[in-house]
């Protein structure tokens, strides 16, 4: 099965690609998730928009990938969040409030699909999270989890 991706996927490419799966993955889950629409011939239009924005939002090249990069992997980035007395918190920290967190901290905007978070971070303290600036750099960023 032929398919567009409006999302990145992991392991399978980003926004605007276009990609052949099998047709159980793409059915079942790439099409319901919103992730991905069906090819079309007409769908070429919707390739190049997709392209478009995702390149309009994306770092602009190597160089200054590598700048964001050592201005996040310089700084602790601290996320206030509800606790309860023991240091559990209610739910988890998302990845929007991370990428908010990382935007006001370095100035940076750092889109919320480009973070990667291992486990679901549950608790107060450190925690290291990964970001995928461009094709070739991933920033990993500590993140520290304190009570509000």
């Amino acid at each position: 099965m032929k398919l567009i991706l409006t999302q990145e996927v992991t392991g399978l490419g980003g926004p605007g690609d276009v990609v052949e799966v099998k047709d159980g993955y793409g059915r079942n889950y790439l099409v319901p998730q919103g992730v991905a629409i069906r090819w079309t011939r007409g769908g070429e239009k919707t390739v190049e928009s997709i392209k478009a924005a995702r390149s309009a939002r994306s770092v602009r090249d190597l160089g200054h990938a590598q700048e964001v990069k050592a201005k996040l992997e310089a700084q602790t980035v601290n996320v206030s969040v509800k606790a309860g007395e023991s240091g559990r918190l209610f739910g988890a920290v998302t990845v929007a409030e991370i990428a908010s967190a990382l935007s006001a901290t370095t100035g940076e905007s750092v889109d919320k699909r480009t973070i990667a978070v291992d486990h679901a971070v549950r608790s107060l303290g450190a925690h290291q999270v990964t970001v995928r600036l461009h094709d070739e750099v991933v920033a990993t960023v500590s993140l520290n989890v304190v009570k509000a």
